[in-house]
């Protein structure tokens, strides 16, 4: 491994503003992929998405020149499980992880058996990497290199300090900073600032294609530690706002220098570039109770009212996805590896997806090909079918405490309908009944 960590600076590398120039791509049999996966991100915590306060020019960049999607949900409002459907194209349940991996063993997470878009690429030809937080699994028949994955440099819990690389959740603490299977020491080295060096180089190492990169970051997760230049950027705002910003921020830039590698080494036409957070914004008390956004929408982390499963996501593929484009069609994390698969002209035999292809949706303008989508987490439910969602809150008693909103007319879910509207109530719930069997199955 080449020392690459002189590429960013302690304060970071800024980025331009403007959109870069097009650059002409490398032939390329099958395009390459880019996945920047967010961690905590609120549905609004993005400029063009609605907040306002934020300075996200790269992002923003990719709605530019991509297609906007802004119905577009996590499969879990938490961290595991929505991987584990973003990685396998499948409910989070029937992958094996329906809830958070915990830090404190070696015997959970991602099952060997499900078949992840890393498994499929790299049968095709692609090389393959995870640079990032993993939280899928610390046993070796968990981690990423036992996944298809040919590169892992990152941390395999849920959260690190990110210039001590330390998992401080609870005792023992312990250091958490892999390179495949082993363990890597970068004591003072802002993490964000390592793994951007780390896919920067794993680009130029494999431009001549094709790749699977996924970016997934740990901000604007707590511990929020945002570089020095966006903390003084945001001085002004309130806490906790000022320093959740700093991170959304400090990801953004991140994002943009390895997208400016993309485009300097003439990748940008013949790459897929995916965004989405996992999940909604923390109001946990390591986030200081707050300081993401989801603009009117109702809930935040762990919940199943939309603030906890909308996220923003874009993406941009030049020449075959629409530029400037915006998507109002309900689709979800898991629509993505079946997605990507048909962008990349692969038929993958072997898998059974619960995602849907997404390509008539992105470029022609065709509806959403989901009729339902299911939410099931430790505390609540929730099942969307059009308009109509029905949400439950689990409860010791003869039943959940059930709210039914339609997202048309009242997209803060404030105005529960389900007294007045016994039938959809009764419809909904079917479609929840029938995806509990069919989970059996």
């Amino acid at each position: 491994m080449k020392d690459i960590y002189g590429i960013l600076g302690s304060a970071g590398i800024a980025v331009s503003l403007a959109c870069p120039q097009v650059c002409a791509a490398k032939s390329s049999a099958k395009p390459n992929v880019v996945i920047f996966l967010t961690d905590d991100q609120g549905a609004a915590d993005v400029n063009r998405f609605g907040a306002g306060d934020l300075c996200t020019p790269n992002i923003d960049g990719l709605c530019d020149e991509g297609v906007m999607m802004t119905q577009f949900y996590a499969n879990a409002s938490i961290s595991s499980p929505s991987r584990a459907a973003l990685f396998t194209g499948r409910y989070p349940q029937r992958a094996g992880v329906p809830k958070l991996v915990p830090h404190d063993t070696a015997a959970a997470g991602l099952p060997l058996s499900e078949v992840t878009l890393a498994d499929v690429l790299k049968r095709y030809g692609y090389s393959t990497a995870l640079i990032g937080k993993w939280h899928l699994g610390r046993g070796y028949e968990y981690s990423p290199n036992s996944h298809g994955f040919d590169y892992f440099f990152g941390h395999l819990g849920g959260c690190i300090d990110n210039y001590s690389h330390y998992f401080y959740w609870n005792g023992p603490n312990e250091h958490d900073l892999w390179r495949n299977r082993t363990e890597v020491w970068y004591e003072g080295r802002n993490f964000s600032d390592l793994m951007t060096a780390e896919s920067i180089n794993y680009i130029r190492e494999h431009k001549d294609g094709p790749f699977l990169l996924c970016f997934t970051s740990n901000y604007p997760h707590y511990p929020l530690q945002g570089d020095s230049k966006w903390r003084e950027y945001y001085k002004n705002l309130p806490s906790p706002r000022n320093k959740y910003a700093a991170m959304v921020s400090t990801v953004d830039e991140k994002i943009g220098l390895v997208l400016k590698c993309l485009e300097e080494e003439g990748l940008k036409d013949n790459t897929i570039v995916i965004f989405m957070s996992d999940n909604g914004f923390s109001t946990e008390i390591r986030t200081f109770g707050g300081g993401g956004s989801a603009g009117n929408l109702r809930g935040s982390k762990f919940s199943a009212y939309e603030g906890g499963i909308r996220v923003p996501a874009v993406i941009r593929y030049p020449g075959r996805i629409p530029a400037g484009k915006v998507c109002d069609e309900m689709c979800a994390g898991y629509d993505w590896f079946p997605t990507i698969l048909d962008l990349c002209g692969i038929e993958a035999r072997d898998c059974s997806f619960d995602g849907k292809i997404l390509t008539d949706v992105l470029c022609d303008g065709a509806a959403s090909p989901h009729d339902v989508i299911n939410w099931e987490m430790p505390d609540m439910w929730a099942v969307r079918s059009g308009d109509y969602k029905l949400v439950g809150k689990k409860s010791r008693k003869a039943g959940d405490d059930i709210e039914l909103f339609d997202l048309k007319k009242d997209e803060s879910e404030s105005e529960d309908l389900s007294e007045s509207m016994p039938e959809v109530v009764e419809r909904l719930m079917s479609y929840r009944r029938e995806w509990l069997y069919d989970l059996t199955k």
